[in-house]
């Protein structure tokens, strides 16, 4: 958005004003006037400028965001529907599920449908360490969003109670050094 407009309908309006310049210089050429030299460039300046709001238009997308939704990261990604995230082994059930919403906006993209299916798994895991030297993944849950329209993203939100319940409930200590 740019001065509360969205980029398309500034690169509309600049392209409006672009066939005015240009509809001036042809009427500057017809009748030789001696600016019709700088009316060719103030066109081509105005075409080059409505090019670029229009692909920036776009390209631009602002993604809502959800309230509490954590951080991730992103460690798998076939590029078409298969993704995995890690999450902090502390999440809770609201914010996981905050944050598999968060997660289907995010990674939403169209070129993901041109590999044939319908819908994107978004699974998310946390990394347990039972014992020293030892990472243990726990899959806590996914969300299948779709991928035929942006704005039905909000897939099911499925969260595996079972597993979440191996995750610590609160950040553990250091342990201290010996």
């Amino acid at each position: 958005m740019l001065f509360g407009f969205p980029l398309v309908t500034i690169a509309i309006w600049s392209g409006y004003f672009t066939l005015f310049c240009a509809a001036l210089m042809v009427l500057g050429w017809l009748l030789k006037w001696g600016i019709r030299f700088r009316l060719v460039g103030i066109t081509g300046f105005m075409g080059v400028l409505t090019g670029g709001l229009f692909a920036l238009g776009l390209g631009l997308h602002d993604r809502p965001q959800i309230p509490g939704a954590v951080k991730y990261v992103r460690v798998f990604d076939s590029g078409a529907s298969q993704v995995v995230i890690v999450v902090p082994p502390t999440i809770t059930e609201t914010a996981l599920d905050a944050t598999l919403q968060q997660a289907a906006i995010d990674l939403y993209s169209t070129g993901r449908l041109s590999q044939g299916e319908a819908t994107m798994t978004i699974r998310a895991r946390a990394i347990l360490h039972p014992k020293e030297g030892v990472s243990q993944p726990v899959y806590v849950g996914q969300v299948k969003p779709s991928l035929a329209s942006p704005t039905d993203q909000a897939g099911i939100v499925e969260i595996d109670r079972e597993q979440l319940a191996l995750l610590p409930t609160k950040p553990s200590a250091p342990k201290p050094a010996d």
